[in-house]
């Protein structure tokens, strides 16, 4: 073998692999935050920009300084402190709200904003990307997520509802008609329209909830006895919180004190879930390799290839170059020929020549006589192994015993006993 020179030096090597390594990092970063624009598709979440959006909330918290985060990762959801708002659209999974609501209880407070308004993409030169025209009104089939509290949503026809109140407080709704209400067992009434429907409320349970009891202008003692358990607040009107509402100076400082109130901690994040309108994380195998209990075989892989990496740097001397494919020679024509015959699955046919061949070069290394059968000469080579005290088998009988092999493995271990039969006779 001779040595070839490597045709990259040693730097450019070290440079590739560097690059490589942090395409690979930037490749799973992006992956796992789902990092797929602002999402502003004219949905009814915080990434929309249109009348039915959130997107205007979320910029004026993040103006005060809050921790504003836009999650696209159901798992975290679940997990992550602080205060979650769900948007979720009409036809989301009543029971997969429910799930994420239930994990939450004791680990931050919950706002859930019903959907209320259908709406259309502008097709006009001049709208901008996100603008909608609201043309109808959808109420939402949530069947598993409180399923005793029932949503309402008036028409065209109906009276005007008369804006919102909280206390002293009043402000207008975009559409003072067409509102949305909720009611049922179970809910602490925090925001009402003019005509005194439930416009938001918290589930009544066994928490105690100062800020929202001092907000809403109820009893500050109100409440269960568990404080550490966190509300679930429901906002039936969303022109409360979206960019149609907040257009109205009252109703966006609403906005603001309610989420403020429900969070009840300025610190923690402010998380607007955007899984539930189709701009989730999904989980895959390269972001698993970096999440226990996966890390630790990550790291290990990581290592084992630092380690190839560095033993490929610091070998002795230039690369080998490697011989010929195919070696000139009897040794290379009887490799190629057994190659054929094994993949050909015609190996058994080789057993009764092999055993033939042995015999004729016994009879000539022994100087037995000539023009004799077959047997006669197996008989005369048995005869002389016995004078020779040779113990093992005779060779008529290995003999036979060979050419009787199908199996490759069978034919390859009576083989190797006609074979020592040869060694030990010449």
């Amino acid at each position: 073998m001779t040595a070839a020179a490597s045709p990259f030096p040693r730097s450019t090597v070290i440079g590739m692999l560097l690059i490589g390594a942090l395409a690979f990092v930037g490749l799973l970063w992006f992956l796992g935050n789902n990092t797929g624009g602002s999402g502003n598709n004219g949905g009814a979440h915080v990434g929309g920009y249109g009348l039915n959006g959130y997107a205007g909330i979320a910029q004026m918290l993040e103006a005060e300084g809050l921790d504003v985060v836009r999650q696209r990762n159901r798992q975290a959801i679940e997990t992550q402190p602080g205060l979650l708002i769900l948007t979720p659209p009409a036809s989301a999974e009543g029971k997969e709200i429910a799930k994420v609501v239930e994990a939450r209880r004791y680990i931050g407070p919950t706002i859930v904003v019903t959907p209320k308004w259908l709406a259309l993409g502008v097709n006009s030169k001049k709208a901008k990307r996100g603008w909608v025209q609201v043309v109808d009104t959808t109420a939402p089939d949530w069947e598993g997520f409180a399923d005793n509290v029932t949503v309402q949503i008036g028409s065209e026809k109906s009276p005007p509802a008369g804006g919102w109140r909280v206390g002293a407080r009043r402000g207008p709704l975009p559409d003072d008609r067409r509102v949305e209400s909720g009611s049922g067992k179970g809910l602490v009434p925090i925001i009402n329209a003019g005509n005194g429907k439930v416009l938001a409320a918290w589930l009544d349970d066994d928490g105690y909830y100062p800020a929202l009891n001092e907000f809403a202008g109820i009893d500050p003692d109100y409440g269960g006895e568990d404080e550490d358990r966190y509300p679930v607040v429901l906002v039936f009107e969303p022109d409360l919180l979206d960019n149609w509402g907040l257009a109205d100076k009252a109703t966006a400082l609403l906005a603001r004190d309610l989420i403020l109130a429900a969070a009840d901690n300025r610190a923690q994040p402010f998380a607007f879930d955007m899984t539930f309108n189709g701009f989730g994380a999904s989980r895959n195998l390269l972001t698993l390799a970096f999440e226990p209990p996966f890390l630790a075989a990550t790291l290990c892989l990581l290592l084992a290839a630092l380690a190839v990496a560095w033993r490929a740097l610091h070998r002795f001397g230039p690369a080998l170059q490697s011989g010929p494919e195919i070696a000139n020679g009897k040794a290379a024509l009887v490799a190629n020929a057994a190659g054929l015959i094994r993949r050909t699955g015609r190996v058994h046919l080789v057993a009764a020549p092999y055993a033939d061949a042995v015999r004729d070069r016994l009879a000539m290394a022994l100087g037995l006589p000539r023009g004799q059968s077959a047997e006669a000469t197996e008989k005369l080579i048995d005869a002389a192994q016995d004078r020779r005290g040779l113990g093992g088998p005779r060779f008529s009988a290995a003999a036979a015993h060979l050419r009787s092999a199908r199996k490759p493995h069978d034919l390859t271990r009576r083989a190797a006993v006609v074979h020592q039969i040869e060694k030990d006779l010449t």
